[in-house]
């Protein structure tokens, strides 16, 4: 066998094995093992590279960023500031038709701002709003829809971890990541705003609620209490963000800044006791030690790939065919919207970008763009049939039998639409996101 056809056999052969259920990092490190003794004829070879590649993954200091934003998104979970931007959102929008689903998104973006985890958007405002939302009339499906579209803010919206993964597997600037993801993270929480108004008004069976003020017989707040729930959210944004952007520190800094700062949140408002502190640092651990598989894989991935001679085979088919950057991106957007109907957002980035980048490189396109291109893209995956995580994650978190998976995966389909549309933006006007690179 050629070293082409073995590329194209250990690709297989990696999703035959993610299929059948093992562990994507695992996966990609066998696979790649078996593909470089192949290629070269030695598994000595392979070993090494396997020793060489796990350690040149994460031996750097920037790979710190992980664990400290990782820890940061936990502490601010377990600080209920989730809650208190709903409440205050709640309180600014409550007279508006459909307000509670334009609070919901809002909410979601200032806690996608201290966080960096969609999931843990889905799992907190789950909780938070939906029981508010059904309690004032709004259907099950606009009011588990709004939680699970909303929730992909959390990745597009720095810190992301995603972003993070990106960073390292494009070997870009992670704080250039963060930086482009702000402009692309608020147009898309203000076209959910947009479009969360024009379906209470043209589509009301759809959103439900009442006519008028959905909320206005809810408890009024005083400005000073708004204050006090708004201090820490500012602070904490703006000491994360507001450093990284000023230059005053690197995005591992800034990772230590806002976990540090989440840390002194929860202790002031006695939300953290010595078990939760330990629960938090314990499944920081564990996500820490899943991304630096992760991490490990995917570079062994690219190597035997480069080996291979795949990705440059995959650059002159492109070439031969006649595709523009702007085919190829319609190509490669729809591959990843497929995938992300049946894979999970970070498998999606392992498996793609290897054979992506070179080929983007190649156009000359800003990897930077790219990377908030493919995060819109596979975020989409979150709220699309069967896979679908963010859903999943509301349904087992709601635990009421009343909503089904159906229920939430067709109010989640507008939400998805809006996502396209934004993806279509940011495609064809690149200054979009890179306006504060």
């Amino acid at each position: 066998m050629t070293g082409l056809e073995i590329g194209f056999a250990t690709l297989a052969g990696m999703m035959l094995l993610i299929w059948l259920g093992l562990h994507v990092a695992v996966a990609l490190g066998l696979t790649s093992f078996v593909g470089v003794w192949l290629i070269k004829g030695s598994p000595m070879v392979a070993a090494n590279m396997l020793g060489a590649g796990t350690y040149d993954s994460i031996a750097s200091h920037i790979f710190g960023v992980v664990p400290l934003f990782v820890l940061m998104g936990f502490l601010v979970s377990i600080a209920d500031i989730g809650k208190d931007a709903f409440e205050v959102a709640n309180q600014g929008l409550r007279r508006l038709r459909g307000g509670l689903g334009i609070a919901t998104v809002a909410a979601n973006a200032v806690f996608a701002a201290i966080t960096g985890i969609s999931i843990a958007s889905a799992a907190v405002f789950t909780r938070v709003a939906v029981p508010e939302m059904l309690r004032y009339g709004y259907t099950p499906g606009f009011a588990t829809g709004v939680v699970a579209g909303s929730s992909v803010l959390g990745m597009l919206i720095p810190p992301s971890l995603l972003m993070i993964l990106y960073g390292f597997l494009a070997e870009v600037s992670v704080g250039s990541m963060f930086m482009a993801g702000i402009v692309p993270g608020l147009l898309l929480a203000f076209a959910y705003a947009i479009g969360i108004m024009l379906m209470a008004r043209f589509w009301p069976s759809y959103v439900g609620g009442r006519k008028e003020g959905d909320a206005a017989d809810a408890m009024l707040m005083g400005g000073a209490e708004m204050t006090v729930k708004l201090l820490p959210i500012a602070g904490l944004i703006a000491a994360v963000l507001g450093g990284l952007y000023a230059g005053f520190f690197t995005a591992t800094d800034a990772g230590a800044v806002g976990a540090t700062g989440a840390l002194m949140i929860a202790l002031a408002k006695r939300k953290l006791d010595a078990k939760k502190l330990w629960q938090v640092l314990v499944e920081t651990g564990h996500v820490t030690v899943s991304v630096s598989f992760l991490i490990i894989g995917a570079s062994l991935y690219t190597r035997m790939l480069a080996l291979s001679g795949v990705p440059q085979f995959l650059v002159g088919l492109i070439g031969a065919a006649g595709f523009g950057p702007l085919e190829f991106l319609a190509v490669y957007i729809l591959l990843i919207i497929i995938l992300g109907c049946f894979i999970d957002s970070s498998s999606i980035l392992l498996i793609v970008l290897p054979l992506m980048l070179p080929i983007a490189s190649g156009f000359d396109m800003n990897l930077i763009w790219f990377g908030i291109i493919t995060i819109v893209a596979v975020e989409i995956g979150l709220l699309t049939p069967p896979f679908g995580l963010s859903v999943f994650v509301i349904k087992s978190t709601l635990n009421d039998p009343r909503i089904t998976l159906r229920d939430i995966f067709m109010g989640t389909l507008p939400f998805a639409a809006i996502m396209l549309i934004t993806l279509i933006l940011l495609t064809l006007f690149p200054k979009l996101t890179l306006a504060l690179v």
